[in-house]
């Protein structure tokens, strides 16, 4: 009787085998309604680049946005760079659902003309006691020098003309007013 015995190739291909099968058993789905849903799985989106890109490229959908950033890992540089080159973003599979934030309640017109981020330049750089005094037009007062070698000399004659200009402006608004009221 000859004894057939064991030898290194057939040890290595029985563990490559048994690796194989064991992997393949792990990797198979379980029941469907156990299975995590993908989007679970994947990296969070920062809302805040979200909101980057789509402030720079208004023309793009925020949920292709969030494909191609969840496709590249989170890189706005890339996903940037994608839209700057012309080719677009992907379109994300109809599974692809991200949780989209609300938007937030945009001002009303009324409301934003109410409350301006900025006074107005009048308030801005104290002219109201210039604005009530006389309405004479710039030209009546001396000219100054156009330039002077003094800093303080300039830097005066600079502020007079930047209030001469901004009167000048509110002037000439409050006469395009008075010019549409009797239109009206």
């Amino acid at each position: 009787m000859a004894e057939q015995s064991i030898n290194i190739p057939q040890v290595l291909v029985f563990l490559v085998v048994s690796f194989l099968a064991v992997r393949w058993y792990f990797s198979k789905p379980s029941a469907a309604g156990t299975r995590a849903a993908p989007h679970q799985s994947a990296p969070r989106i920062n809302t805040a680049h979200v909101d980057q890109i789509a402030q720079m490229f208004p023309q793009l959908n925020r949920r292709d946005i969030m494909w191609d950033l969840q496709r590249n890992g989170g890189n706005v540089a890339a996903t940037t760079e994608r839209a700057l080159s012309g080719r677009g973003l992907d379109v994300p599979p109809t599974s692809f659902n991200p949780v989209l934030p609300r938007p937030a309640a945009t001002p009303t017109r009324a409301t934003a003309v109410a409350k301006p981020s900025q006074p107005d330049l009048i308030t801005r750089y104290n002219l109201s006691s210039k604005l009530t005094q006389s309405e004479a037009p710039a030209a009546e007062q001396p000219k100054a020098k156009a330039w002077s070698q003094d800093r303080n000399e300039r830097q005066a004659n600079l502020q007079r003309r930047r209030e001469e200009m901004i009167l000048a402006a509110r002037r000439k608004l409050e006469q395009q007013e008075k010019g549409k009221a009797p239109a009206a």
